[in-house]
């Protein structure tokens, strides 16, 4: 999943590139408002999720968070976030996932404890969720990002 989040990633921001900032950043009625706050969110909450399996402390901040306000540090902070997930995935074993992880949810004010592997689809489909939200809105502008189905990933095609 990690692979396929990194060639999603490079995909949909090569496709982004196309669009100036004032397309980027114009509301578009997403969750988000815009293209790039939704790109923010995404990067936000992989950076949530990462650090609680890390059992790293991250200042959450709130669920709207603009992290990086120029597309290209947001870009760059998109790679280098998806490397950290590329290089945590390889280490993760199958015990590991399936140890009960208890966390707080911020955003509900719940506190839960499950299998960690229930957070780590989560956190990947909560990517998928959201890249289809902007995939849409540049669908709308008339960019379309190519093949988007996991079966087709480079990786697995060589």
């Amino acid at each position: 999943m990690a692979e396929y989040n990194r060639w999603m990633n490079d995909k949909l921001y090569q496709a982004c590139h196309q669009l100036g900032e004032d397309l980027l950043k114009a509301d578009r009625g997403a969750f988000f408002g815009s293209i790039h706050h939704t790109l923010n969110h995404i990067l936000w909450g992989d950076r949530v999720w990462l650090s609680r399996f890390n059992g790293q402390g991250y200042q959450v901040g709130t669920i709207g968070e603009v992290l990086y306000e120029s597309f290209d540090e947001l870009s760059s902070a998109r790679r280098a976030l998806d490397q950290d997930l590329m290089d945590w995935a390889q280490a993760v074993d199958q015990a590991w996932l399936d140890t009960p992880m208890t966390w707080t949810s911020k955003l509900y004010g719940m506190t839960q404890t499950v299998p960690r592997w229930v957070l780590v689809t989560h956190m990947f489909n909560h990517q998928t969720h959201h890249r289809g939200q902007i995939t849409t809105l540049l669908s709308q502008l008339g960019v379309d990002i190519g093949i988007t189905d996991m079966p087709m990933l480079p990786l697995l095609n060589t």
